[in-house]
């Protein structure tokens, strides 16, 4: 029961305070519609994080039949399928034969099917199915991150602002915006206990993720497919993939998004064929407007020691976060000024979808996500440019940068623009050479 209640209150405490970098930019309160009895919910991008997130949708406690999905294979689909109709049943789960919808142009189709769409797809395709969501008018829940590069990011923050001229919400699984200690804590930073903010340091080390094996028969597009993560144009680095969620918090701590950045990053110990094109580590100063830095650090280091957090340095004292409940605050003498609950804290994947769903229910449209998001997103993206160039760059240089890693075709039997040489191994940067924008 106490965990219940704990649950209840964050929800009805943080549906204002939540947000994105700036409460009034992400969360828009106001009625769009009468309140509803039943929504349709379409799942695009049926992998783990797509599952996730259509549990989550559906743990909510509402009325909702997820009745289309959608992904590029029928074995992920399936996969998904399964645990969800087995816990829910077919009056829930109301996916028919037909409505199971499989290759690069299933998702228009699925969309199409909904109310409310979940766009969990590898990141490189979220502008195309944030697009097609916003054209058909749907509610969306989509994951982070939005883009791969400054072409996905200016389609996303334009058809951001055509959701908001539609009064659609838009919530981004950068889930610690609905984190109570992330809530609580930089709404005490905001509100001026540890003073200015003049330091950051945030971090993403870890010793890496999967490797998915090249099958016999598979076509380049496949494998790449299967195996997205190591190739830029579907996850755009682990930089992006991961970091950009401690990146978002220096930008909420921030109120604000960096003009420029320079750093180094490579290839020390993830080098095999099945590592593709990224990077294993990227290290680098993001400068604000106001000359304050933030040092941003990621590595996929197998066996070194891990560090997922964040902190900042301010004229009165000092912040340290994490996504294991951790808020501390303490002045420069070490005294605590503030130190988060960690007890019966709610889990922020479901938070973020009670509120949603809440919100949605109700015929309210509360939030706005997908602006922050795309700006966050380009902060890790022109970390990425800065550790592949060598060289710094600001932020007008990046986001305006011409090249675009999308395939000009995307089919089975058609190449991405990344391919390996002859003796199986992808090109990848070269600090001081590699051209990015």
């Amino acid at each position: 029961m106490k965990l219940e209640n704990s649950r209840r209150d964050f929800i009805k405490t943080s549906a204002l305070a939540t947000g994105g970098l700036l409460a009034s930019s992400f969360v828009l309160p106001g009625a769009y519609a009468a309140p509803v009895t039943e929504l349709k919910l379409a799942l695009i991008g049926c992998g783990g994080r797509g599952t996730g997130a259509a549990f989550q949708a559906l743990n909510t406690g509402h009325n909702i039949k997820l009745v289309a999905m959608a992904d590029a294979f029928r074995d992920r689909l399936d996969g998904a399928y399964k645990p969800l109709i087995e816990k829910y049943g077919k009056d829930v789960v109301t996916v028919s034969e037909d409505k199971k919808f499989v290759g690069f142009d299933a998702y228009k189709q699925a969309i199409a099917e909904a109310d409310v769409v979940i766009l969990a797809t590898p990141p490189g395709f979220r502008p195309m199915h944030f697009e097609e969501a916003v054209k058909q008018g749907k509610q969306v829940f989509m994951e982070k991150p939005v883009a791969v590069d400054a072409a996905g990011i200016r389609k996303v923050l334009k058809a951001a602002e055509e959701a908001k001229a539609k009064k659609l919400n838009v919530v981004v699984g950068l889930q610690r915006h609905y984190q109570a200690n992330y809530v609580e804590t930089i709404k005490r930073i905001h509100d001026g206990e540890i003073g200015d903010i003049i330091n950051g340091q945030v971090y993403w080390n870890d010793g890496g993720v999967w490797v998915r094996e090249r099958q016999p028969g598979q076509t380049e597009m496949e494998y790449q497919m299967r195996n997205w993560y190591y190739f830029n144009w579907l996850c755009g680095d682990h930089i992006n993939e991961q970091h950009v969620h401690n990146i978002d918090i220096a930008n909420w701590v921030k109120k604000g998004y960096p003009v420029k950045a320079e750093g180094t990053g490579g290839r020390l110990v993830r080098t095999g064929k099945e590592n593709g094109e990224i990077f294993d580590h990227h290290v680098l100063t993001y400068t604000y407007a106001d000359g304050s830095v933030i040092h941003s650090e990621c590595r996929h280091f197998p066996g070194a020691q891990n560090r997922v957090d964040e902190s900042f340095q301010g004229t009165k004292g000092t912040a340290y976060l994490s996504a294991g409940n951790h808020g501390t605050l303490k002045d420069w003498k070490g005294n605590v000024l503030y130190e988060h609950d960690r007890k019966n804290q709610p889990n922020p994947y479901q938070v973020e979808h009670d509120l949603l769903w809440e919100a949605l229910f109700n015929g309210d449209y509360k939030y706005a996500d997908a602006e922050n998001a795309a700006k966050s997103t380009m902060t890790a993206i022109m970390g990425r440019y800065a550790t592949y160039s060598g060289k710094p760059l600001t932020w007008d240089e990046a986001l305006n940068g011409s090249i675009d890693l999308m395939p000009e075709t995307l089919a089975w039997d058609a190449n991405p623009k990344v391919l390996p040489g002859e003796d199986g191994y992808y090109p990848h940067a070269v600090p001081g050479k590699t051209k990015v924008i």
